[in-house]
């Protein structure tokens, strides 16, 4: 009885260290790959081991270690003539290399465990993907609200040359408060930014989006917003509390806010009416005319300008088109260096109308909008959802007064723009209609390396 339980626990430890084994191998091999960094470091390592026994043996002068030298000749002698140098050798070499791999991968494990105690992926697998995200474009995406940050969601995947410009007109909400109350410019789009770049997101979107139902003055209030006002507070201004939340959030990439103006959006409505305050345009229920913003020309953020002067790839919306995309357009600066910049630029065009912004509109009204806001062409693609919702959904949104953005093909070609036509779509339990972060990032992405070649 005891024998046989020894031998069934005896085959299964043999199975699990015969799975185990080739994983291991295979994380040893990971450290060499090309681009790591490791291989140089490690050869130095050896050298220096060697560099130390060869001046320890020249500052003794060779004396005392003389008769173990000569001892180990003999012992070598001996060997080699008992079994072929040409078998020997090797075999005492690999002995050797296996010797310095096992300690190795014992010492960067102890690192691991001492620095990532409860993580999941292997440091090798951390580094190698660390390496492979830093080697990408450069993106710079404007726009803000919910779009952007979904969009943000997806593209991590692919690079960490991430900069979001973001909106700073917001005015409604727990923002609004805010800016109304410390007169702060409004975090509400960089917050949601912040937690889409960082690496625990769910955990961070969930604290971020958390609102206070109790408290004089906290009722309605997010987390998020307050802790970005507090460090603009302690930072001096919005863009150095942004930077150090970054780095405090280890996200990848980075957020800017297009200027550090206090800017007022007002629009012109069909009817004569002229609206001001970014949450008080969709409510007025008419057909935009005309768009601007008080001051007339905020001054871009320098590093928001910088950054798409240097980027491989530039990229507008999803999101609000008069309240999330065109007011960062509306900053010159930011209009200037998109104008002037080589790099591809595509626009992300929303999925569905949005009442009181774009009721009605096509994608080549979109596309005007943003044109006649700029006073000339930014983009050269824009980026279409071609599958249709479900007809729940549908019927959702048309009680809404909300319906499919209608591809009106000729127009948006006499526009000189390139249609880019993907599924992209997400439709939850609710029927609700979102852009899918992966989808959209795997289709932005596939564009770029076609658009570069």
């Amino acid at each position: 009885m005891s024998i046989g339980f020894l031998k069934q626990a005896l085959n299964a430890l043999q199975s699990q260290s015969q799975r185990r084994t080739p994983h291991r191998v295979n994380q040893w091999f990971k450290w060499l790959s090309p681009g790591l960094y490791v291989k140089r470091w490690l050869l130095i390592s050896v050298t220096g081991v060697l560099f130390v026994i060869l001046g320890f043996a020249i500052s003794i002068q060779l004396t005392p270690i003389y008769r173990t030298i000569q001892l180990l000749r003999n012992f070598l002698g001996t060997l080699t003539e008992t079994i072929p140098y040409y078998i020997s050798g090797p075999v005492v070499m690999l002995c050797g290399l296996l010797l310095l791999l096992w300690g190795q991968s014992r010492t960067v494990n102890s690192i691991t465990e001492a620095i990532r105690p409860q993580g999941e992926k292997e440091l090798v697998d951390v580094l190698m993907a660390h390496r492979r995200l830093y080697r990408g474009p450069k993106i710079v995406v404007i726009g803000g609200g919910t779009g952007l940050s979904t969009l943000l969601r997806g593209l991590k995947h692919y690079t960490a040359n991430i900069t979001a410009i973001v909106t700073v007109a917001d005015d409604g909400g727990s923002s609004g408060r805010l800016r109304r109350e410390i007169g702060v410019l409004p975090p509400g789009d960089i917050r949601n930014c912040l937690a889409a770049l960082a690496d625990e997101e769910k955990l961070l979107t969930e604290l971020f989006q958390y609102r206070f139902s109790a408290g004089d003055g906290l009722t309605g209030h997010s987390f998020g917003n307050l802790f970005l006002t507090a460090l603009s507070e302690i930072t001096g201004d919005l863009e150095r509390a942004v930077a150090a939340s970054s780095r405090v959030l280890a996200i990848r990439g980075q957020v800017l806010p297009a200027t550090l103006a206090d800017v007022t959006l007002w629009a012109e409505l069909d009817d004569g009416r002229f609206i001001q305050g970014e949450s008080n345009i969709p409510k007025a229920g008419g057909r935009i005319v005309n768009i601007g913003c008080t001051p007339a020309n905020p001054p871009g953020l320098p590093a928001a300008v910088r950054a798409i002067k240097d980027a491989d790839y530039i990229i507008m919306g999803p999101g609000s088109l008069y309240t999330s995309v065109i007011p960062n357009l509306l900053v010159k600066d930011i209009a200037d260096a998109i104008a002037q910049s080589p790099a591809p630029c595509i626009y992300v065009c929303n999925i569905m109308t949005q009442p009181g912004e774009t009721q009605g509109y096509t994608v080549s009204d979109h596309i005007r909008a943003i044109d006649k806001a700029c006073g000339r062409p930014l983009f050269n693609a824009v980026l279409v959802h071609k599958k249709s919702p479900s007809a729940r959904a549908l019927i959702r949104y048309a009680q809404q007064k909300s319906h499919p953005v209608y591809l009106d093909r000729e127009e948006v070609v006499k526009l000189n723009r390139r249609i880019v036509m993907a599924n992209v779509m997400s439709e939850d339990e609710q029927q609700c209609v979102r852009h899918d972060h992966h989808r959209l990032a795997k289709v932005l992405m596939r564009w770029y390396s076609g658009a570069k070649i």
